[in-house]
């Protein structure tokens, strides 16, 4: 991605010059600000600890407190991950944007921040879409247990009080690694010839390192990098409904997949490909499950070397105004 950069170094700040976003890291912070922003996202990660919704509403800004309900969900299913886990505030950012200005018809802008680490030419960057003007923080908050969890939270301050503009839970581990094993397992896939299975434990990597999806990193750029480097031919542009990957099965029929990923929701040993398979229609039961197997039998024939490095396969059937259908199998049971 190209981005402008501005930095300067000898504050240790970097200032976005489309809109005086101003980014302040942990280690310039002034006391009172590092710990303020420190203990307002520990209160709220113990709230998504104790799975208590309703209390993290209380400390919410008014316009995600207008419409919680998908944030009350994400509570729900990330409380149980964390029970018994001791939380500890690893990362906090200052971003100002007070600056920042709306537009005409009162929409907010996209905002930029870019921070160097310790005045360094390393940096974070938040890019966060339509954000309204005001002071912010961003904190990473760690779960230390068996199956750690990162609780990231973007605040804003309120009448001096920081309070809630966003939650983005994640875990750090995958299939027992977190995601600097899989960046190194990549490498050496890339050593080995194995391209395909590379360019997935690529994205498990990233997937594993980023906090959130507005938030860019050196770091991160440098594993985008080799990623798209070492990508196989027919991936080199990425897959898409408008440039998908068409493998053929052994009876000649073309299998069009739209989407490659990872996925660990069986807790396996190995983590899953997940495939997105465009069809025209479903059809029934039986058909759509048929289908599935003979496009997961194509898949893993086509490209044999991901039987060793995953545990199975999920197949994703899209159908334009329909639900997908969906089959997982192990590798051991595609034939």
């Amino acid at each position: 991605m190209s981005r402008l950069k501005v930095m300067v170094l000898a504050v240790g700040v970097l200032t976005g010059a489309a809109g005086a976003e101003v980014c302040t890291t942990q280690s310039q912070m002034k006391p009172a600000d590092r710990d303020g922003l420190a203990a307002a996202a520990a209160a709220m990660a113990a709230k998504v600890q104790a799975g208590d919704g309703a209390g993290l509403r209380a400390m919410t800004v008014p316009e995600l407190g207008k419409d919680f309900s998908g944030v009350q969900n994400v509570v729900a299913s990330t409380a149980p991950k964390l029970k018994d886990a001791a939380l500890t505030v690893e990362q906090v950012y200052l971003l100002d944007g007070s600056e920042l200005k709306r537009a005409a018809d009162g929409s907010a802008p996209d905002a930029q921040f870019f921070c160097s680490l310790n005045k360094s030419m390393a940096e974070v960057d938040f890019l966060i879409p339509q954000l309204p003007p005001g002071r912010y923080g961003f904190a990473m908050v760690d779960s230390k247990s068996a199956s750690p969890w990162r609780l990231s939270f973007l605040l804003r301050q309120e009448a001096g009080q920081w309070a809630l503009a966003g939650f983005y839970p994640r875990a750090t581990l995958a299939a027992g690694h977190d995601g600097l094993w899989y960046w190194t397992e990549a490498r050496q896939m890339v050593k080995r010839k194995e391209q395909w299975s590379a360019w997935l434990y690529y994205q498990q990597a990233e997937a594993l390192l980023r906090p959130a999806n507005f938030v860019q990193s050196t770091h991160l750029e440098k594993l985008q990098t080799e990623r798209t480097a070492s990508a196989p031919p027919a991936l080199s542009e990425g897959v898409s409904a408008e440039a998908p990957l068409v493998v053929k099965g052994a009876d000649g029929v073309e299998y069009r997949f739209t989407g490659l990923s990872v996925d660990d929701s069986l807790a396996k040993e190995k983590i899953d490909v997940v495939a997105h398979l465009k069809v025209d229609a479903l059809g029934d039961a039986a058909t759509a499950k048929k289908r599935n197997s003979d496009a997961m039998a194509a898949l893993v024939g086509a490209y044999p070397e991901l039987r060793k490095a995953f545990h199975g396969v999920w197949i994703f059937s899209d159908a334009a105004g329909q639900n997908p259908f969906v089959t997982e199998s192990a590798m051991s049971e595609i034939r």
